[in-house]
């Protein structure tokens, strides 16, 4: 019987800073508030780059000689954003970095991280992500119950490419089938995500605490009488065509003459920002391109109005840290920001008309003061208890799963339930089957030799020189 009171949350996800992207800074603050009133054991578990990848992927040339010296850099990160001290534990699993995908992919069994004792709650940041090539130990097996929280609208982005359809037909499968076989629950954070097995939508995503204290600091100056913005339109983002600078310049320019007056500035780094700055200059907009920056930065303090054209994302960090600096948000009717429409300050396009008319009603008018309570919706205290609800998870660690009841004195919905295991199990077997062997991967897209970590990825993690292989069984259930 375990002896184990406490719960223990292991997160695993896709990219760690100081890459900015929404896989490294959500389950960072996922971790910290989850361990905020210390009655759960929490790790973070992040990919660690050997140092030609972090030169690849972490901007202004930061890197790291050690995962020690990454952690470190990691914990300072969100110590300067909570006002408290987080008490989770940081883990590195080996990563490479694909240049075809722009995404880290494990290397190896990243079960592993967590030793078997303490492995109890997993969950899993973009769990497709993690289990394309996922060739190991079935997570189902080794913990208690595996969340798999859904971030990225993959469907969407590879359509744009060529043989779109086709490749998204088979990426749809691919994500259903390795997340059925490998968690338990499944949090969409919204509408914009692909239909999964045994999924729900909630939006599990806060804001940095930064963002509400500036909201609090507009609302002073507006009830004051104080001019509490001083400039106008902009837009924050990675700088790639599907994030939405297509939609905007488009807009801008067929609409320039009923806009006259308006600039707009865009912030944001990315393989598409020389593309960007010259159509901009092309069809003679009154758009300001500036290299990307933290949001946080006082120099958006200043902005009243956010412009988000953007339907590729899932929930839009940036428009919820809009709104809780208290600025008028211009977003088009999607899923994506089905959640935003709670807030008196989201103002949702139906029609390229209506974004003009609802963008001079912004420019001109005043953001409406957030309640409390919409305060409280944007924040990552809130987003932990929609967590909490939404992944259903006993706060009481289960017993045991070894006891087992004989087939015999099954009744038939138990009967059909174990025949749905050994389906899943079979699943399993297949799965893994094809992400051990070096041609099956490649041919899906894994860096290649990612099976197990190579000797640099070891040194760099301390880990033990690879054991020999064994062929991996699965016992189907009879």
């Amino acid at each position: 019987m375990s002896t184990r009171t406490r719960r223990h949350f292991a997160i695993f996800t896709t990219a760690s800073l100081p890459w900015m992207t929404g896989t490294a800074i959500n389950p960072l603050f996922r971790a910290a508030y989850l361990a905020k009133d210390g009655d759960k054991d929490v790790t973070l578990v992040i990919p660690w780059l050997c140092l030609r990848d972090q030169e690849l992927v972490y901007p202004n040339k930061i890197v790291f000689d050690s995962p020690l010296e990454h952690e470190s850099y990691v914990r300072h990160w969100i110590e300067e954003r909570v006002d408290f001290r987080p008490s989770f534990s940081i883990k590195f699993y080996p990563g490479k970095f694909s240049t075809e995908m722009r995404s880290i992919l494990p290397v190896g069994d990243i079960t592993e991280c967590i030793p078997d004792e303490l492995a109890d709650i997993a969950v899993l940041e973009e769990p497709e992500h993690l289990n394309w090539y996922h060739h190991g130990q079935r997570w189902k097996n080794k913990f208690q119950r595996v969340i798999g929280i859904v971030h990225t609208n993959y469907l969407a982005y590879v359509r744009r490419e060529k043989n779109g359809q086709v490749i998204a037909c088979f990426l749809k499968y691919a994500n259903t089938w390795v997340t059925r076989i490998y968690c338990h629950k499944i949090i969409r954070l919204s509408g914009a995500t692909q239909d999964l097995p045994r999924s729900v939508i909630c939006n599990v995503h806060g804001v940095n605490p930064k963002f509400l204290e500036v909201g609090k600091l507009k609302l002073r100056q507006l009830q004051s009488g104080e001019k509490a913005f001083s400039k106008g339109a902009y837009y924050i983002g990675k700088m790639v065509w599907s994030k939405g600078y297509r939609e905007l310049l488009d807009l801008l320019f067929k609409y320039q003459s009923k806009l006259a007056g308006l600039e707009v500035d865009l912030y944001g780094s990315g393989e598409d920002s020389d593309e960007v700055r010259e159509s901009a200059k092309r069809l003679s907009l009154a758009v300001n391109v500036h290299p990307g920056r933290d949001h946080a930065d006082p120099l958006f303090h200043e902005y009243k109005v956010f412009i988000n054209p953007s339907t590729t994302d899932v929930v839009c960090t940036t428009t919820a840290e809009a709104l809780a600096m208290g600025k008028i948000v211009i977003c088009a009717n999607h899923p994506s920001n089905e959640f935003f429409k709670q807030f008196p300050n989201c103002r949702i396009y139906n029609s390229e008309e209506e974004f003009v008319q609802l963008t001079l009603n912004a420019l001109s008018e005043q953001p409406a003061p957030l309640t409390d309570m919409q305060r409280y919706g944007l924040s990552w205290e809130a987003a932990t208890e929609r967590f909490i609800e939404a992944a259903d998870i006993n706060p009481h660690a289960p017993e045991s799963r070894a006891h087992q009841t004989s087939r015999a004195s099954l009744p038939a919905f138990l009967r059909t339930r174990r025949l749905k295991q050994n389906l899943e199990d079979a699943s399993v077997y297949l799965h893994q089957a094809l992400s051990g062997l070096e041609v099956t991967r490649c041919a899906f897209g894994a860096v290649p030799k990612t099976l197990q970590p190579d000797e640099q990825l070891r040194k760099d993690l301390d880990l033990a020189p690879p054991p020999k292989r064994k062929k991996l069984k699965f016992k189907l259930m009879t």
